[in-house]
């Protein structure tokens, strides 16, 4: 039985994560190094602590990290402030199914506290989730098992009567490796073999998630 669903947000409620690789793409360029649209797919998910060395191995010592993710930021809150937050298809679908089965609903994202409740709040489905948890709140981030250990603990259940639903590689090694059956719905990359052994299951959307929620029950 299904006794909590715990949800990424970006690339996965919200259709931000294209902003955000368009955006680590310009910040990262602005400040003369050309990133590519494969190394800022690496970066979804990744906690800064696996983030930074990944990027300075790349272009090197010089790479400033906090400078050029502030300017990413920059550009994502000028984007978003003449720019309204898109759902992604099928989400309000999922989570009024879910109230309506009394079944909790929270977010574990990379994303701030702050950050992640006003996109929510701004997107309208806020009070959907009982709790956010986000990558502050532990040691590691994802890809670690950490964040959703955490957030299992928070809703006072196993890992293993969860769902977590993830749209990235790195969310899905945190979710799996923590033991939550983890379904994926691939925003911009479709699973590769190792991915496939990782998840439950594979979904196009996330109204899809309720057949398969409704099969567990």
């Amino acid at each position: 039985m299904v006794k909590a669903v715990v949800f990424d947000m970006d690339g996965l409620l919200l259709d931000t994560e294209k902003l955000l690789i368009k955006f680590w793409i310009q910040a990262s360029n602005e400040a003369g190094f050309p990133m590519t649209r494969e190394t800022a797919l690496r970066l979804r998910s990744l906690h800064r602590s696996f983030a930074i060395p990944l990027l300075k191995e790349t272009f090197g010592e010089s790479f400033d990290y906090l400078k050029i993710r502030s300017r990413r930021m920059e550009l994502m809150s000028g984007y978003l402030s003449e720019n309204p937050l898109e759902l992604k298809k099928g989400a309000t679908e999922l989570l009024e199914f879910l109230r309506e089965s009394g079944i909790p609903a929270a977010v574990c994202t990379a994303t701030d506290i702050d950050r992640a409740s006003d996109y929510l709040k701004r997107a309208g489905i806020y009070g959907f989730f009982t709790d956010i948890v986000c990558a502050a709140h532990v040691k590691k981030g994802k890809p670690e098992p950490d964040i959703y250990l955490y957030c299992a603990e928070k809703l006072g259940m196993k890992p293993s009567s969860c769902i977590a639903l993830e749209d990235s590689p790195n969310g899905v090694k945190s979710a799996a490796s923590a033991g939550f059956k983890t379904i994926m719905i691939p925003d911009l990359s479709e699973p590769d073999d190792e991915l496939m052994r990782l998840i439950y299951a594979k979904a196009e959307s996330l109204s899809e998630v309720i057949g398969i929620i409704k099969d567990l029950t």
